[in-house]
């Protein structure tokens, strides 16, 4: 079972993913027009969104008490590190606001599933779900099938005005995208 403390801290012997070349498309590529509720309800269009937008997208959370999906999770490429990949953005959310930069956080999971981490975490963001897949195919986001299930592989990327700009992928370690993207956006 997974408790709080093993959801936030990363095994030290995480496989590394390797750059498959799966995100290559996307620099240069208008977000398309799809809809997806977040954790507060409300529905977002990413590709409505003016201004400066970071996505970044993961597998799956966990939740203390509960299984992981599979048995052998933290030995699938990518796969572990979803808390401590939100928690990065949790922690420089307010650097990211400073620079007039939105973040959404985004996976396949049901708003009921994300919203249950945005309050135990204390995200102060939007978390997207993409449960029906649509932005996902729309994108041809890196996906990986585990237990029967189409997961995100974990990427994130700039946008400016619903036009990607910059794409991180692979994401290792997961919980220093966060300040990999906002050194990004301050260059």
């Amino acid at each position: 079972m997974m408790n709080e403390q093993s959801l936030s801290q990363l095994p030290a012997d995480l496989p590394v993913p390797v750059d498959d070349g799966a995100a290559d498309h996307l620099n240069g590529m208008r977000l398309p027009n799809v809809p997806l509720e977040a954790t507060d309800g409300s529905i977002v269009d990413l590709a409505d969104v003016t201004g400066t937008v970071v996505v970044f997208a993961y597998p799956r959370t966990g939740r203390p008490g509960e299984p992981s999906l599979v048995e052998d999770w933290d030995q699938i490429p990518g796969a572990r590190g979803c808390t401590p990949h939100t928690s990065g953005f949790r922690d420089l959310y307010t650097e990211f606001t400073a620079l007039g930069t939105r973040v959404f956080g985004l996976s396949t999971q049901d708003r009921a599933y994300q919203q249950e981490m945005v309050e135990r975490v204390g995200v102060p963001f939007l978390v997207l779900s993409d449960r029906e897949l649509a932005l996902t195919r729309a994108l041809n986001l890196p996906t990986m099938d585990v237990a029967g299930q189409t997961l995100l592989k974990r990427i994130a990327w700039i946008a400016r005005d619903g036009v990607i700009t910059r794409t991180f992928y692979p994401v290792f370690p997961p919980d220093a995208n966060a300040a990999e993207v906002l050194a990004a956006l301050r260059e």
